[in-house]
């Protein structure tokens, strides 16, 4: 079912959509003399994707934890959403090793690995080298870049955004998570970091 956490489009159709996919097992259920027994689903996903965000629009309340970063659910949680079912909070998962760098970069930058193990500068360069072949525009609307070299862009960032550090120096940190919070909020504007194979 494609929905809008955010908005709670098509957050109506799950339920059916839930009953249905469990039907066998609640006519098994139901034939063995188990009447009203809530169907259990969890809730699984990479980290920061939005997973509790769609809990609490589903039941329509703030039952779980939610942030803009990975590692808000610290544990498994069941959250009773009506008679009929009953959904399981996970904490996000990622495979142990990633064997292409650019999956890396894409979790990376869409805020599902923790920043704080993060080289935000090198993140905020491999951004701009991105947005300047895919997205070319973006970066002159935005900040009024005319470059395609990727620190020389942070640099014209940190200028247009006044990032300053003691002493009018550039500070390049403070660009770089203000670009990379710009692309993650979506104010760069709707974009996808992988488009189909041709």
């Amino acid at each position: 079912v494609k929905v809008n956490s955010k908005s709670g489009a098509g957050l109506k159709q799950i339920n059916g959509v839930v009953q249905e996919a469990c039907k066998e097992k609640i006519e098994r259920d139901r034939r063995r003399g188990i009447l009203n027994r809530p169907v259990r689903a969890m809730v699984v996903g990479i980290p920061n994707v939005g997973k509790s965000t769609f809990i609490n629009s589903f039941a329509g309340k703030a039952c779980t934890k939610t942030g803009n970063r990975p590692g808000v659910t610290k544990g498994n949680q069941w959250i009773r959403l009506n008679k009929s079912l009953e959904l399981l909070d996970t904490p996000g998962i990622l495979w142990p090793k990633f064997e292409d760098q650019q999956v890396g970069i894409k979790l990376a930058l869409i805020g599902s690995v923790n920043d704080e193990i993060l080289n935000k500068d090198e993140l905020a360069m491999e951004l701009i080298r991105f947005l300047t072949k895919e997205y070319p525009k973006v970066l002159s609307e935005r900040y009024g870049i005319e470059t395609e070299d990727s620190l020389e862009a942070l640099m014209q960032v940190a200028r247009a955004r006044a990032c300053l550090a003691k002493g009018g120096e550039l500070d390049l940190v403070k660009a770089s998570n203000l670009l990379i919070d710009d692309f993650r909020s979506g104010k760069l504007g709707r974009m996808t970091l992988e488009l189909p194979v041709q």
